[in-house]
């Protein structure tokens, strides 16, 4: 066995940074010799992770979007294969990103590297074609929802649940006094908290929506609160927006902004408005009642519902079954449908009070020991 594993990875936006971060601090503890390197964030590089790229260069979501991106995309994926073929890891693990890593993954497993896919796409939700690529890329796959492994099986292709890492980093009864402390918010106000989302599309697409539906909210409700989490390299681009929406003046709601503390502000809050993604499972581990938004451009939404399979988008939603929480997408994303969902959660705090215990079922299902079940598996492909 090799004592001192050389990986490369690619995690390709804030939430995949955030996975793979947990996996290499725990692939650190058994291996600290370990030597890591490819395409990821600033929780790998905490680990000592070498960013050829960063991750903020594949964070692009939908069909139109990506022509833009297309070039630059492809000729990162270009250099990325060359250089890891000139000096081969002894295992390769694409992070999501099925786009970006999937045709990577064949091209270094035909060329004998061993390869790991973590988080399995979700062709049971949408894109179902995506399982036969998967088949040819992955040597495994580590999933991260429970009924994924037997679905993967049925298509020979070896699978291990891991968990979900956010289940462990996540606390199963939050302190939302501390964290209201911490972030400066009052503890008596009714706090909301705004997850426009990680992409630069999706700011623009989603971030007027949010601002104009919280302005209404406010004119309905007294005593309310509004804290929103921005990613370092978007914050520019949401000052000039939340400026231009004119927030800020005397007698605007009150918007805090922190850098990055998305996890604080979960924490912190009574209720989540949220784009579609990962945040809705972070809101949910939170126990947060929440409603779910997306918008895209007209085309992509146009190609996107032809291959979707089942009739929810966000994640609580799709593990749980049901509607568990509202979904307003598309042409239903109005500013107004946005103000009277968080404000129907505000009036029925029964029904807070159920799908809190509802998540916390969720959150029990998906805990486990993510970071050493990964690092169990990975050790299983190393060469010997």
């Amino acid at each position: 066995m090799t004592p001192s594993p050389s990986l490369a990875l690619v995690a390709g936006e804030a939430s995949g940074d955030l996975l793979a971060g947990a996996v290499l601090a725990a692939c650190r503890a058994r291996w600290p010799q370990m030597v890591c390197a490819g395409i990821g964030g600033p929780a790998m590089q905490r680990q000592g992770f070498e960013a050829w790229w960063p991750a903020q260069k594949l964070s692009v979501r939908g069909y139109v979007e990506v022509f833009a991106h297309l070039p630059e995309l492809l000729s990162i994926r270009h250099k990325l294969k060359r250089r890891i073929l000139a000096q081969p890891p002894d295992v390769f693990i694409g992070v999501d990103a099925p786009d970006f890593n999937l045709d990577l993954e064949i091209d270094l497993r035909s060329a004998g590297i061993p390869t790991l896919h973590f988080v399995s796409p979700s062709f049971w939700a949408w894109r179902a074609e995506k399982v036969h690529k998967l088949r040819r890329a992955a040597d495994h796959v580590l999933c991260i929802f429970p009924f994924e492994p037997e679905l993967l099986r049925a298509h020979d292709i070896a699978a291990t649940y891991v968990g979900h890492p956010l289940a462990q980093m996540i606390e199963m009864h939050p302190d939302r006094t501390a964290a209201r402390q911490a972030l400066g918010l009052r503890p008596e106000a009714t706090v909301l908290a705004l997850l426009p989302g990680s992409r630069q599309a999706e700011i623009c697409h989603m971030l007027p929506r949010f601002l104009q539906a919280i302005r209404l909210l406010d004119v309905q409700r007294k005593n309310l609160q509004f804290v929103m989490p921005v990613l370092p390299p978007l914050r520019a681009q949401v000052e000039t927006m939340v400026a231009q929406a004119g927030f800020g003046a005397s007698h605007g709601p009150s918007l805090l902004q922190v850098e990055g503390r998305s996890h604080e502000a979960l924490a912190a809050c009574d209720l989540a408005l949220v784009t579609s993604g990962t945040a809705t499972l972070e809101a949910a581990l939170f126990k947060r009642p929440m409603v779910i938004a997306y918008h895209m451009p007209w085309l992509s939404w146009k190609i996107m519902r032809r291959k979707q399979l089942q009739p929810w988008v966000g994640l609580p939603n799709i593990l749980c079954g049901q509607f568990v929480v509202p979904e307003l997408i598309q042409d239903r994303a109005t500013p107004q449908a946005l103000a009277d969902a968080l404000l129907s959660w505000l009036d029925q705090p029964d029904q807070c009070r159920d799908v809190a215990q509802r998540f916390e079922q969720l959150h029990q299902q998906l805990r486990r020991d993510t970071a050493v079940l990964t690092c169990d598996a990975i050790e299983k492909i190393l060469p010997r």
